[in-house]
């Protein structure tokens, strides 16, 4: 019998201001966005089982696309059917979505801004601590055995110190763990597919939808970003830090939709915002359909939306129902949970890279050999970044302040930061 959504779905407007919450809260990229849902749904509510949490991330981790987009997806399908999947997804993403419209609309027509810098200062250092105790909470979990603590490690090294691809660690992670599984009989049948072929017709329609109207409509600049974002969403493997190199070289070198600075400047914007990190692609798209007018940019951003985020419910929907299933059968669960230690490293790698640039102005790639390290100029170290950091622990664990109030007063510090800033200038 096929995994099935809850059989006892939470109160739908307890659902909805849950996954309101999480889309609000969603800064700093994937490691806090875990973090966020692993709190609100496993330890506040309870609404998911620690270890249901980690095999879905897991098996998100394992697919194309921004992985906590596609983890908040199936906890919603999880607790309210296919609706809620869709809900929690759009939940997810429609605030940095919004947001990060405005901030390329005001970036293609006055350039650099630094009011939105000073705004998100705060809330980037409030983020690190968020990441910081997620992490120690998902080892915690995860990392039971001697094993699992070295895959994790060694994910940490081959992803941070040699730029291994993150599909090639999943991989050899599940494959360790298939190897050296304990036998054990199955408790649940094999899942009947019959769900598959209507999901992929319904879901592969409506992402094919855009491309046939432009093609037909003789939108050709528009259609070559769809496309282009088309291909993106396939592979994508590892979230977004794993693709943002090649879109870079992609779009810059290859299409000339933008200049290096422009770029830089959108994946600046895209860390501030919340949501995915994988959001940088709509400020590509609207940047790119800029020669159109002001409606070619919103056009350009609203495909480009699209054609990312609707394959993440496709292949949701259609192996979210295996997720249980995998769970009785030992090779395939020890499989998933040696992936799981690996998510482990790649969260502390992306932790790491993310703190790094929180806290130091400047920093830069060192090369020895086969060895590739991000490391920070220490004397870029920013003050104001660490007194960030502080006030940000201050209100969090000393006075016991909620998230939520801690990101408003940290974002309210930034912006009077820097209009002190500006005023002494």
């Amino acid at each position: 019998m096929t995994p099935q959504p809850s059989s006892n779905p939470p109160d739908f407007s307890a659902f909805l201001k849950s996954f309101a919450r999480i889309g609000l809260l969603s800064f700093g990229g994937p490691a806090a966005q875990i973090a966020v849902m692993h709190r609100e749904l496993v330890e506040d509510r309870r609404w998911l089982s620690e270890d249901g949490f980690l095999s879905a991330l897991s098996f998100c981790m394992m697919l194309p696309g921004p992985e906590a987009m596609q983890l908040a997806t199936y906890a919603g399908w999880r607790l309210r059917g296919v609706p809620g999947g869709v809900i929690a997804g759009l939940f997810f993403v429609t605030p940095g979505a919004l947001v990060m419209l405005a901030l390329a609309a005001l970036y293609a027509h006055f350039g650099h801004l630094p009011a939105s810098e000073a705004l998100f200062a705060g809330i980037k250092a409030t983020v690190v601590l968020v990441v910081l105790q997620a992490l120690l909470r998902l080892g915690k979990k995860a990392l039971r055995t001697r094993s699992r603590w070295l895959l994790a490690a060694l994910s940490f090294v081959l992803i941070t110190a040699f730029s291994v691809p993150f599909p090639l660690i999943v991989l050899g992670a599940a494959a360790y763990g298939a190897l050296t599984a304990k036998a054990s009989a199955p408790s649940m049948p094999t899942p009947k597919a019959t769900h598959l072929p209507r999901t992929l017709a319904v879901w592969s329609a409506l992402w094919a939808a855009p491309l046939i109207g432009l093609w037909l409509s003789g939108q050709d600049r528009l259609l070559a970003i769809a496309l282009f974002f088309s291909k993106l969403a396939v592979v994508t493997f590892g979230g977004a830090y794993a693709v943002l190199a090649y879109m870079s070289q992609e779009v810059v070198q290859n299409h000339g939709w933008l200049t290096p600075e422009a770029m830089l400047d959108g994946l600046g914007l895209a860390e501030t915002t919340p949501g995915p990190l994988i959001l940088v692609t709509e400020f590509v798209g609207y940047m790119a359909a800029t020669p159109l007018g002001l409606l070619g940019g919103l056009m350009g951003a609203l495909v480009t939306l699209w054609v990312t985020f609707t394959p993440c419910f496709l292949w949701i929907f259609a192996g979210a129902p295996y997720i249980d299933w995998i769970a009785t059968r030992p090779k395939l669960d020890a499989a998933l949970k040696a992936v799981t230690a690996a998510v482990v490293g790649v969260i502390a790698s992306l932790s790491w890279w993310f703190a790094l640039h929180v806290l130091f102005t400047r920093v830069s790639a060192q090369s020895l050999g086969p060895v590739r390290l991000t490391l920070p100029d220490l004397r870029s170290l920013s003050v104001e970044a660490v007194a960030f950091v502080i006030l940000a622990a201050l209100l969090l664990f000393a006075l016991k302040r909620g998230l939520m109030t801690t990101l408003a007063l940290m974002a309210l510090a930034g912006l009077g930061l820097g209009a002190a800033g500006e005023f002494m200038s």
